[in-house]
């Protein structure tokens, strides 16, 4: 499974020499260097002839399309299972012998075909939803595709073409990116035709804001998230318009490897635990079939193989073959007995009811046996951004200008998302802003593109994040006279009365935004907002509480930037806030192009002056909260012996302060060994030793082969791991994972398909929540699997012992499967309906390779199973040889009593002198035997094998109460405590009434209606199953501590 992240750095490598001889790192050359070894000049392009001459070396910019796994091939992969197999061969067995027995013609030739047509039936069904789920596993490489730009505006010949396809850019284009563009490939920026270009690389490198894109060089051993000088595939310009040189195409850019890794994830998928599990319970079925077979046909040779002695040696053998097929028969009467046939179905059912219990938690189960593997998670590797957190932005703390000159202010504000109802100002004066706090909201509302909107029962964000905080911050602050509108009433106020007539862009340098408004006198005014440390440099002045300015001396610039660097210190994004209110430039200014201060506007070099001795109001901290419910979240996680590993794209102070917050960290914990980046832990000596550390760990700006490698560690280590994401770079560590899980808000399409549950609140207490429900369905599934093997266990027996005492065959397969499939069916559902455990989120996970059948479970079954045998036999010889049992009389049918010794050896009943046998009645039919007296071990068995599989049926009914709880006694857990399972026992006794009842159902199965005593003796001899598995129970729960302390000490050694 680790090809993905064991291969990168090499495929990687590879992938670069195949688009550039040399390997050529264009982030850390300047411009001149990479347009020489491009041969381009970034004015002229490249000319149609080298276009043509590279697209022969490169091939088209595009992603491959991996050839899938034929039809036939994944046919063939779902029979590569032991029970199936087993299954298979006995169908095709049953199906030959069908063959050979219905060339008499006849009714029989009917049912004797119904046995291999309903196994075959079985196949085909498991083998559709198996190909199904195997053809789902590629469409996350065509979601991958669909994130790729379909256009480019590029610069050919000297001249500029737009809506040129995207597949056809080769290595050394000129394109032009505007602002809204997907960028089509790998590029290196050339220059900036705007001030600034912002580029939202989130979904690719799991960074939380757009970046600041810029021409200059950087360091050559640069991650991905620190090279400003490149934008790469699949991404968006969210702000500006810039000239680049495409460096890489197709599979070679950062989305390509990502398309590779996700390829290679998906080639090497393994199996669930319980698939495991079952495998090996199934090979070790094979070897118990195989043996009890071999002892069934050794005690029976001597029926269908005789010989003589003469001279010491065995002469003249006799062999019947038509016995050889009988017993031939029996032996796979007794491998379909042994099978739990409805097993597949009833675990498929249990997983599909747990993904319904599932989906009502928000988490929404794409692969059903992800539901099982949930329970075993040892780890849970979680993205930071807004899964711990809401990914929404939000206002933390804001600072205000005090009474008098040197001192400040402080107000603390709750909430999580843009919901401006979503929490409140603490000791915030409602309806009495002063003069500071109004200005503080102004610049908040009026220098602010952003905008917040509610969508259902949310509130969503159009533009930047940290300016939508800001606006949710201004409807929390209410407006002066206590006038609070909602939605977005009080901005749009603010905005009312001062109207934006002109906008000084942001740009790397001064790092502020600049508007100016007109008031309703018509006074013109500058607000500003940016980067406190810029924007209190180009302060003179600052503004009290009752809106007085004067002069900011050096105590007070000190005293603001403590406060900055305490916010700072506490993963807080900060911007300040200043205005100016003397403009004389721009007083008659109304947006007209014709005046003289429009000039100065269009040459962003003049902003900086512009926004000069300002008058600084105050700032504010603002962060990506984390989510409300995490906390306690994480704490559950502990109590389950869960670690928790944050993997993130962002910078290392901030997700520190995040995990310390939540409680990944302890609030002093020395996290020096258990934080580092991601490229600190692929230089690490001891990887694995670094995983294997008690606590949580956190790796900050962490690529996708970084996640990947990770997650293979992990896994070779022998853990559970289920990994969270939304971006196209987790996809491949989502596929690589034992359980995937996406986003589903901010999810990307590729992060969905390559997962195996999507969440469909994005929280990670979803994530707790479904671990807790996995755990619930595989102790239930473990109930009802040990129920049904315990059921087979008994018909093995049964058929063992029918063939060892010679006594006549008393059930047929068909009668069998019928057990199997459906009547044990309903209760092994119900039983996925028990009630959970009270403290099952406070046991450690069970380890991935524990066993499902422990030698006390599988001695307590083998005692069960031989009863079952026991009593399926006791019942047939019974009706044999007695009239009364317990005094229940079953004489009323007429039928006559034979010895035990007749019925073992009824074979040979042609040479009994003087036999013959009275006819009896079932129901409306009478069995006469006038004809041949020896048909009445033949023919007139039916009433005695109709009492075997009753008896079998009740036991099955009443071993499925047993199944309630491993150790609980009924009297502690009745029955009434699952009531599904009371309507299952119901359902499935009906479905017994109906095939005995119904004459043509009756035919099919070989089966006659029962009366009323004889139902009495079914239950006389059923119902001591509860009874012996209460003493077996009592005896468990009196020797657990023994058995656990054993168990502990070999685990131990």
């Amino acid at each position: 499974m680790g090809k993905g992240g064991e291969d990168y750095g090499q495929r990687e490598k590879i992938g670069l020499e195949s688009q550039d001889e040399d390997y050529f790192p264009a982030w850390s050359k300047d411009i001149k260097e990479c347009e020489e070894h491009y041969q381009v000049n970034h004015e002229f392009g490249l000319s149609a002839a080298e276009v043509e001459k590279r697209r022969q070396k490169f091939g088209y910019n595009e992603l491959e399309k991996h050839e899938g796994a034929s039809i036939f091939k994944l046919i063939l992969e779902q029979f590569n299972d032991t029970l199936v197999r087993i299954l298979l061969a006995a169908a095709i067995i049953s199906f030959v012998l069908a063959w050979y027995d219905g060339e008499e013609g006849g009714e029989m030739e009917i049912t004797a075909f119904v046995e291999p047509l309903v196994i075959f039936l079985i196949l085909i069904v498991n083998a559709i939803v198996g190909i199904w789920q195997e053809s789902n596993a590629e469409k996350a490489l065509e979601a991958l595709k669909e994130i790729q730009s379909e256009h480019a505006t590029v610069i050919r010949d000297g001249k500029k073409i737009s809506n040129l396809p995207a597949k056809e850019l080769v290595p050394g284009d000129i394109v032009e990116l505007r602002v809204g563009d997907k960028v089509p490939a790998d590029m290196r920026v050339l220059s900036l035709i705007s001030s600034t270009v912002r580029v939202e690389q989130g979904s690719l490198t799991g960074e939380s804001e757009a970046v600041s894109k810029t021409v200059k060089a950087v360091a050559g051993d640069t991650d991905i998230q620190g090279k400003k000088c490149m934008v790469f595939g699949g991404t968006t310009v969210v702000n500006g318009n810039c000239i680049c040189l495409v460096t890489q195409t197709g599979m070679n850019t950062e989305i390509g490897k990502v398309h590779s890794q996700i390829h290679e994830a998906s080639q090497n998928e393994e199996d669930t635990p319980l698939k495991k599990k079952l495998n090996e319970f199934g090979e070790l079925l094979t070897l118990i079939i195989g043996v009890i077979c071999a002892l069934v046909w050794l005690i029976n040779v001597k029926y269908f193989l005789t010989w003589e002695y003469v001279d010491g040696w065995p002469k003249n053998f006799k062999f019947s073959f038509e016995k050889c097929t009988y017993y031939f028969e029996i032996a796979v009467a007794l491998a379909v007995a042994a099978i739990p046939e409805g097993l597949p179905a009833v675990i498929t059912t249990c997983l599909a009811l747990g993904t319904r219990k599932m989906a009502q938690k928000n988490a929404l189960v794409r692969k059903l046996p992800s539901v099982e593997t949930l329970g075993c998670t040892t780890v849970i590797c979680s993205d930071k951004t807004g899964t711990l957190t809401t990914n929404q932005m939000a206002a933390s703390k804001l600072v205000a200008m005090g009474s008098r000159i040197g001192t400040l202010r402080s107000f603390n504000v709750e909430g999580t998302t843009y919901d401006p109802l979503d929490g409140k100002i603490e000791d915030w004066p409602v309806g009495r802003m002063d003069s500071n706090l109004q200005m503080i909201a102004k610049i908040a509302a009026v220098c602010n593109d952003a905008g917040v909107e509610r969508s259902g029962h949310h509130y969503i964000a159009s533009g930047m994040p940290t300016e939508a905080a800001l606006k949710v911050l201004v409807e929390k602050m209410g407006f002066p006279g206590g006038l609070n509108e909602s939605s977005s009433g009080c901005c749009q106020l603010w905005n009312k009365m001062d109207q934006r007539i002109a906008t000084l862009e942001f740009d790397r340098y001064r790092k502020s935004m600049g508007v100016i408004v007109k008031s309703s006198t018509g006074k013109k005014s500058l607000l500003v907002k940016g980067a406190v440390e810029n924007v209190l440099e180009r302060s003179s002045y600052v503004q009290l509480l009752d809106g007085s300015v004067v002069e900011l001396d050096q105590y007070s610039r000190e005293l603001i930037l403590q406060s900055l660097h305490d916010m700072s210190t506490n993963a807080l994004r900060c911007l300040g806030f200043a205005y100016k209110g003397y403009l004389p430039m721009f007083e008659t200014y109304n947006g007209d192009e014709d005046h003289q201060a429009h000039e100065l506007l269009l040459n962003p070099s003049n902003y900086s002056s512009i926004e000069s001795e300002l008058i600084f109001v105050g700032l504010v901290g603002l962060r990506d909260p984390p989510r409300k419910e995490v906390r306690q979240a994480i704490e559950d996680c502990k109590a389950a012996g869960i670690r928790v590993m944050v993997i993130t794209g962002d910078n290392k102070n901030t997700a520190e302060a995040i995990c310390r917050e939540i409680g990944v960290f302890g609030p002093y914990d020395d996290i020096s060994t258990r934080s580092v980046t991601g490229k600190e832990f692929m230089d690490h000596p001891d990887q694995r030793n670094h995983l294997r550390q008690d606590g949580g760990l956190l790796f900050s700006r962490a690529e996708p082969r970084h996640k990947q490698e990770i997650v293979r560690l992990l896994k070779d280590d022998g853990e559970v791991v289920a990994m969270t994401g939304d971006g196209v770079n987790d996809a491949p560590a989502l596929k690589l994972a034992d359980i995937g899980i996406a986003m589903g808000i901010a999810g990307t399409e590729v992060a969905k398909e390559a997962s195996d549950m999507v969440l469909a609140d994005d929280n990670f207490s979803t994530i707790v929540a479904a671990v807790g429900e996995g755990r619930s369905i595989y102790d239930n599934m473990k109930a009802f699997i040990r129920y049904m093997i315990s059921s087979n266990i008994g018909e093995v027996a049964s058929i063992f012992l029918t063939a060892a005492l010679g006594i006549p065959e008393g059930m047929i397969p068909v009668q069998l499967l019928w057990v199997n499939l459906v009547t044990d069916g309903p209760p092994a559902t119900a039983l996925g309906f028990n009630p959970p455990d009270t403290d099952i989120m406070k046991k450690p996970p069970r380890k991935s390779d524990d066993s499902l059948i422990t030698p006390w479970i599988l001695f307590r079954y083998l005692v069960i199973g031989f009863y079952v045998g026991l009593a399926t036999v006791g019942v047939f010889i019974i009706w044999y040889t007695r009239h009364t049992f317990m005094f229940i009389d079953l004489s009323g049918d007429g039928h006559s009593l034979v010895t035990y010794s007749q019925l073992a050896n009824w074979d040979q009943c042609s040479t009994w002198e003087g036999f013959s046998a009275s006819p009896f009645t079932a129901g409306s039919q009478v069995f006469n035997f006038d004809d041949n007296p020896c048909d009445y071990f033949r023919m007139g068995k039916i009433k005695a094998s109709t009492l075997s599989l009753s008896v079998l049926v009740a036991i099955e009914m009443f071993n499925s109460l047993n199944a309630l709880s491993e150790d609980g006694s009924l009297l502690t857990m009745p029955p009434w405590v699952n009531p599904w399972l009371l309507l299952a026992m119901f359902v499935s006794f009906g479905l017994h009434f109906l095939i005995l009842y119904v004459p043509f159902l009756a035919q099919i199965f070989g089966i006659v209606p029962l009366s009323l005593n004889e139902w009495l003796l079914v239950l006389a001899v059923a119902f001591p199953v509860i009874l012996i598995d209460e003493v077996l129970k009592f005896v468990g729960r009196c020797t657990t501590g023994m058995r656990y302390s054993r168990h502990s000490k070999h685990k131990a050694d």
